[in-house]
């Protein structure tokens, strides 16, 4: 078997892989170079293209692959670690700012994003998409523990997976970031998309509603939200606090049964309709409640809801939120779903997680968020 890999203006190309058998008879892979345009601009794909003679054919089982990929893949960051045996030991590896050709290093540089960011992967699919490729889409959620702060960065995308038909074994994978256009070795732009994700934001040690991070893009990411209870009154305006007090003198034990509730981050003030005024200000009740065992407001203004969840496109952003910024950031988030074709949904709400009059405004952490009609990953 011979392996070579070629680079052209900047460009990483695949192995090309040559596998004669004893009675020369072959099965040829070479790739080219593609480009798939993406919602988020034009995405550089590499594809693989065949030639396989009449005489011979493979015995690689992709199905028996994409299945040990689903087993092998979420021990990434853990313990355990991957099974080594099922890549080659000159495996490539690629993603936007780094790169190794063993898989020693690779696992070398897994153990150095371990001890340094523990991160937190979840594979949400696998499956074939060449005759000896393999594609995953996944999400990666990363602190890094050496600034004081510990930031959190996120990164979804795909990873394309390459077998050696010879050996039936991973022999390149290859990276692709869903918040960059230019995701060829050394890419600028991967590394700008990591600083910016340093930057300060002062997040409580709160319990927050449970959600899971399907899709970072360079201008929003999607949530999908687990249900979760609010008590909440009417408000004025998004950025807004009449109403705050009644909600929190709820938890605080103005109940029916004087009971006091942990505090949850964030404080929402949530439009329903187009024009952004019609606002109601809710907390979060602690997920070990339910609203059969919640003891009954004092007030009649104030009412007990369960959210159901779903999908969600947030954007994240620092300082103080007036009512001015908040709308800009409302519509500059439509107008990004418009442009990726996804279907928002009317309204559209503000979550804030600090005490302004105790954080500084240039690290508050606010959210605006529009819920989503549908979102598919596939």
């Amino acid at each position: 078997m011979a392996t070579t890999t070629s680079h052209l203006s900047g460009h990483f190309y695949r192995p090309i892989l040559t596998v004669v058998g004893s009675n020369r008879r072959q099965l040829h892979v070479t790739t080219r170079f593609l480009s798939v345009r993406r919602r988020n601009g034009l995405q550089r794909r590499l594809s693989m293209s065949l030639r396989v003679s009449n005489e011979m054919t493979s015995t690689v089982d992709m199905k028996k692959l994409v299945d040990f990929l689903y087993k092998d893949l979420p021990h990434l960051f853990e313990d355990q670690g991957i099974d080594r045996t099922a890549y080659d030991d000159r495996v490539r590896f690629r993603d936007p700012i780094t790169k190794h050709d063993t898989i020693t290093g690779y696992l070398l540089n897994i153990s150095l994003l371990k001890n340094l960011f523990t991160p937190q992967f979840q594979l949400h699919w696998a499956k074939q998409t060449g005759p000896y490729e393999i594609t995953t889409r996944w999400t990666m959620v990363m602190k890094f523990l050496l600034l004081p702060w510990k930031p959190e960065l996120v990164f979804t995308g795909t990873s394309i997976m390459l077998v050696n038909p010879e050996t039936k074994k991973f022999c390149s994978h290859l990276d692709l970031w869903d918040s960059i256009n230019n995701n060829d070795y050394f890419s600028l732009e991967g590394l700008v998309d990591v600083f910016k994700q340093l930057r300060v934001y002062k997040t409580p040690d709160l319990e927050t509603p449970k959600y899971q991070i399907l899709k970072r893009t360079a201008n929003y990411e999607v949530r999908k939200y687990e249900p979760f209870i609010v008590v909440e009154t009417n408000g004025d305006k998004l950025s807004g606090s009449s109403g705050f007090n009644n909600v929190a003198g709820y938890i605080f034990g103005k109940n029916s049964t004087m009971e006091k509730i942990p505090m949850t981050t964030p404080v929402f003030t949530h439009a329903t309709d187009a024009q952004l005024s019609d606002v109601s200000v809710q907390i979060v009740i602690p997920s070990g409640k339910d609203l059969s065992s919640l003891p009954m407001p004092n007030e009649e203004k104030i009412n007990l809801k369960k959210l159901e969840g779903g999908f969600a496109a947030v954007v994240k952003f620092s300082g103080k939120p007036t009512e001015e910024v908040v709308r800009a950031k409302e519509n500059e988030l439509r107008n990004s779903l418009s442009k990726d074709g996804l279907k928002a949904k009317m309204g559209c709400m503000l979550a804030r997680y600090n005490d302004p009059g105790q954080t500084w405004s240039f690290i508050l952490r606010n959210e605006v968020i529009i819920w989503l009609e549908e979102f598919s990953l596939d």
